[in-house]
């Protein structure tokens, strides 16, 4: 191994680090005051590095919120892709709706606070954001496969703009932890109609 190529070794190792600890910071900052608490300096001092690290990293506060959440959604997304019925493929698209759901619903119900901050910072690029265009053409697609008839696109954005932090607060409480979930699985139920 040359020493050309154990630097750049060493430099994947502290880049993988520092995005390690740039993302734990925000989630620091998201606990203790909410979005409006997450600044690029707060998180680069938090974290220990440079802004300039956090910048080249993630460009803006809302890159910085949109890595988080996909790091919060990755599990899920590999389920979906390749992990096994019903999330994976191979169980019929109902299954798969109401799987899915669960599964972003918990996502949602313990991440509430990050959501809202990332639908506040990424306002003007909602519908291009990654996280969002994986859940949208999942969703789609699943809807499309079982009721051709509708408009799955739409559909599909309906139901994600039910995930909204603010409701996703205000919805979930001790007593009641997965209202939220249920009642957006009520819902994409009631969208597709009985089963055929």
């Amino acid at each position: 191994m040359t020493a050309t190529h154990r630097a750049q070794r060493t430099e994947r190792a502290d880049a993988a680090r520092n995005r390690l600890a740039v993302l734990r910071a925000t989630e620091q900052l998201l606990a203790e005051g909410g979005g409006d608490h997450v600044s690029l300096d707060r998180v680069a001092a938090l974290a220990g590095v440079g802004k300039g690290t956090v910048f080249r990293r993630f460009g803006s506060r809302a890159g910085l919120l949109q890595a988080l959440l996909e790091e919060r959604s990755r599990e899920l997304r590999e389920a979906v892709t390749s992990g096994p019925p019903p999330l994976g493929p191979g169980a019929p698209a109902r299954e798969r709706l109401h799987a899915f759901l669960d599964g972003l619903g918990a996502i949602a119900e313990g991440n509430a606070v990050l959501l809202a901050a990332h639908e506040q910072a990424c306002a003007e690029d909602k519908y291009g954001d990654p996280s969002y265009l994986f859940w949208h053409g999942h969703v789609s697609a699943l809807l499309a496969a079982e009721r051709p008839d509708l408009d799955a696109d739409f559909l599909a954005h309906a139901v994600l703009a039910a995930f909204d932090g603010d409701l996703i607060r205000h919805l979930t409480t001790p007593g009641d932890p997965r209202r939220f979930t249920r009642s957006v699985q009520e819902m994409a139920a009631a969208m597709l109609g009985p089963s055929r």
